[in-house]
This record gives C-alpha cells, structure tokens and sequence, in this order.
C-alpha cells in the first residue's frame, strides 16, 4: 500500500510509526489513530498508509463508526466479522468498509481516567477474532500510544491537541478557522460544514480544505 509522507511534528511521527507496527505485529490490513481535541471533535492524527487514512477519515466525516463507539462507550469495539454489522448501527461505514475489503476492524480507545485522548483502530481484511495475545499486544500499543501523546502534550506546555495544534493536517484546521469566519460560528460548527461538504461532494477532507485555502470554496453564513 502507499505510505503517508513523514510529517514534520515528531509525535504524529511516533504514532505513524507505531500504526505502522501495528499492522506488521497483529493481523491486520491497516491501522490508524484520531485524537480528541478540547472541543471534543474527532480529528485523524495518523495513519499506517493512504488506505487506513481514508478508512479512518471517514469515519470522522460520516461520525459514525467503530472509533466514534468506542470513545463514547469508553471500551473497545471488537467486530470480528463486518458482516454481521447491521444498517441501523452505521448506516453508511458499514457498507463503506465492506466495498473497501475490510472484514473485521478493532477500536481501542485512548484513555487515563476520565481523560479521553483518542482511538486506535485496526483493519483486518479477513474475519474473525483477536487471539488472547494478539488482544494483549493490541492492547500494548494502545497504552504506547497514550505515552506518546501524553509527551506531546508535556512538550507543549500541557495542552491537549486541539483543532490549531497538532490534532490533524494543518491545512484542515487552517481551512476550519477560514470556515469560522465566512459562516460567522465556532470552530465545531465550521468542520460540522466542512464535513458535511466533504460527505455530501463524496470527497476527501484534506481536499475541500485545500479548494478553502486557495478560495475555491466559500461558505455562506445561510447555507
């Protein structure tokens, strides 16, 4: 699979790395990890390929999905078998990740306390169950996860990723704060739009951040 280009943040670079293991030491297809920022929006932070990005993305557009279950139910989300995942749970995600050959998927997510940092998620192409082992390891590489992040934030004087730092590409929170302006709302409202463009267009995110950035897009404060 195509990889993602290295980023320049050391963090999402450690976390790349670690998708990257992710899919090397358990059985799966693809990995990806998404934060929580301090408006408690899901933002994609990294990803082991172009594949896990978009499978990830999307969850984040259509805000259904096994990442956005398990950070509200505060536990992991094990499907072992996509197949068995009914319409009225994901709607759209489901059917999604079966065309994109995903048979199982796996959310973990990131956690101290009552702190919620994120999910990580595994793809598998096959169906069926983690081992016990493969379910320690994937559990492992939740809590290094967490470490990674939890150093991020000491570096940067204690602050939780948020939609200007680094809890995503740095065009989109540009482009979000663009948003902001024309429609005359919050930061969440402006990706609430974003996002709802990037579903209703069956476009990717990073790409209708870029048509805002270089003015190709605008959006009314009535639309």
């Amino acid at each position: 699979m195509p990889t993602v280009p290295e980023p320049a943040d050391p963090v999402v670079t450690r976390l790349r790395r670690l998708c990257a293991r992710a899919v090397i030491s358990l059985p799966a297809a693809g990995a990806g990890l998404s934060v929580v920022a301090r408006d408690n929006q899901f933002s994609l932070l990294a990803a082991a390929d172009e594949a896990s990005e978009r499978l990830e993305e999307l969850q984040l557009v259509l805000g259904e999905g096994p990442c956005i279950d398990a950070a509200a139910a505060r536990r992991p989300v094990l499907i072992d078998d996509v197949a068995d995942v009914g319409p009225a749970r994901w709607p759209v995600y489901a059917d999604a990740i079966r065309d994109a050959g995903i048979r199982a998927i796996f959310a973990f997510p990131l956690q101290v306390g009552a702190a919620q940092l994120g999910v990580l998620d595994l793809f598998r192409a096959e169906p069926g169950a983690l081992s016990g082992p493969e379910l320690h390891r994937a559990l492992d590489l939740a809590d290094e996860a967490v470490t990674i992040l939890l150093d991020g934030q000491e570096r940067s004087g204690g602050e939780r990723p948020s939609g200007d730092t680094m809890a995503g590409p740095v065009e989109l929170f540009q482009a979000q704060g663009m948003v902001m302006i024309q429609i005359g709302g919050t930061l969440a409202e402006a990706m609430a739009r974003i996002r709802a463009h990037a579903y209703a267009e069956d476009r990717r995110l990073i790409d209708v951040a870029r048509d805002i950035i270089g003015r190709h897009l605008r959006f009314g404060r009535t639309e």
